[in-house]
C-alpha cells in the first residue's frame, strides 16, 4: 500500500479515536458528488441517466463542504459526473484542504489541463484520473477516441507541476490478467503515478451496459492471476493488503458500506453510491435509520456479485486495525512504498 506516511498516520489516529469513543459506525471517506453531469457517456456509468433538469444542477460550495464536515471523515473523494465541470470545484477543494481533509478529485482528465491552474499542489490534494486500460481499451470503455492520450498528457503535466496524481481503474469481464498487468505496469512504471486504485466492475441497476460486469469467482481468478509473480508487491496500489487478499479470494468480508457514505445533490444515499434505496438530509439519519445488516453478498440479491471497494475496503481496514500482525504488515508495505 503506497499511501503517504502522513496520511497513514492521520487515518490510523482517526481510527484509534473512534475505538476510544466506542463508535461502531463512522466514515473513512465521503463520496461527494456535487453534480451528475459529465462530458463523456461511459457504458458502465449510471450517473448520467438522470433527467436533464437534474444534470444541470450544481451543488453550492457551502453545502458540499458542510456535508463533509458533518460526517467528520478524514478523506473525501469528489466524483460525479465530471467534477471539473462544476464552476466552483476549485473553491470546494480549497476549503476542504484548508481544513486538512485529504481530497481526491476524480476526473476523466478531459478538462484537467485547462483547469489545472485553478488548483495548488498540496499533500492534502490529488487528482484521481480514471484509466480503464491502455489506449484502445480505455477509449472503447469511455466511448470516445483520444481520451486516453489526453489523460496521459494531463497526468504528465500535473506531475510536472508538482501535483499528486492517483488513478482509478475499473475492470470488466472482457479483461484478462494480461490487460490488467499491462495497464498497471504502464501507470506504475511509465507514468509513475503516486498511487493506483483498482475495482471490479459491479452491475448496478442504472448502468447502461449490464453484460460485461464481473462475478465473484471471475473477479477472484482475474486478480489472483494478475497479482502473481510479484506484481502485487511492486505496484503502488492504494489499498490495504487485506483488501487485495479479498480480491484474490484469500479472505472474505461482510459489507461495511456505512464507512464510505455518499452525498450528492439528493442528500445522503442509502446504502452506497452504487445502490439507491432512498436519500436522507443528514448524516446522522443515514447512520441511525438505515438497516445496514440487510446489505451485502448473501443478504441482498442486488449485492450478489459486488466486491467493490465502497463496501469491502473499509472492512479490510478495520480488520487490519484489529490485528497486530496485519497492522505491522500494512505498515511495512506503506514504508516500502514511500521509499520507492
Amino acid at each position: 500500500m503506497a499511501m503517504p506516511l502522513r496520511q497513514s498516520i492521520k487515518v490510523a489516529t482517526y481510527l484509534a479515536e473512534q475505538r476510544i469513543r466506542r463508535r461502531d459506525k463512522f466514515p473513512l471517506i465521503v463520496e461527494l458528488e456535487p453534480l451528475f453531469a459529465c462530458n463523456l457517456k461511459c457504458e458502465g456509468c449510471g450517473k448520467i441517466q438522470h433527467p436533464a433538469g437534474v444534470l444541470k444542477q450544481r451543488m453550492p460550495v457551502a453545502q458540499a463542504v458542510g456535508a463533509v464536515l458533518e460526517s467528520g471523515a478524514p478523506m473525501v473523494s469528489i466524483a460525479g459526473g465530471e467534477p471539473l465541470m462544476h464552476p466552483q470545484i476549485d473553491e470546494i477543494v480549497r476549503q476542504l484542504v484548508a481544513r486538512k481533509k485529504y481530497v481526491f478529485l476524480c476526473t476523466n482528465a478531459l478538462l484537467m489541463r485547462k483547469k489545472m491552474e485553478k488548483f495548488t499542489p498540496s499533500p492534502y490534494f490529488a487528482f484521481a484520473v480514471h484509466i480503464d486500460g491502455l489506449r484502445e481499451r480505455h477509449d472503447e470503455s469511455v466511448a470516445k477516441e483520444g481520451v486516453f492520450d489526453e489523460a496521459v498528457e494531463a497526468i504528465k503535466e500535473a506531475k510536472r507541476r508538482g501535483f499528486r496524481v492517483t488513478t482509478n481503474s475499473t475492470f470488466f469481464n472482457t479483461d484478462t490478467p494480461q490487460t490488467v498487468i499491462e495497464v498497471l505496469n504502464f501507470l506504475n512504471d511509465d507514468l509513475q503515478v503516486d498511487e493506483m486504485m483498482i475495482s471490479p466492475a459491479y452491475a448496478y441497476e442504472k448502468a447502461p451496459d449490464q453484460e460485461h460486469f464481473l462475478g465473484v469467482e471471475q473477479t477472484r481468478e482475474l486478480f489472483r492471476k494478475a497479482f502473481a509473480g510479484g506484481n502485487r508487491r511492486k505496484w503502488r496500489l492504494n489499498h490495504s493488503p487485506l483488501f487485495l487478499d479479498f480480491l484474490e479470494g484469500k479472505v472474505d468480508f461482510p459489507c461495511t458500506a456505512w464507512a464510505i457514505p455518499n452525498y450528492s445533490l439528493f442528500g445522503w444515499q442509502r446504502p452506497c453510491y452504487l445502490m439507491s434505496d432512498g436519500y436522507v438530509p443528514t448524516y446522522r439519519e443515514l447512520i441511525e435509520d438505515t438497516d445496514w445488516d440487510k446489505y451485502g453478498r448473501g443478504k441482498d440479491p442486488r449485492c450478489a456479485n459486488c466486491m467493490a471497494h465502497c463496501g469491502y475496503e473499509p472492512t479490510a481496514v478495520l480488520a487490519t486495525m484489529g490485528s497486530l500482525k496485519e497492522s505491522l504488515r500494512a505498515m511495512r508495505e506503506t514504508v516500502s512504498g514511500n521509499r520507492e
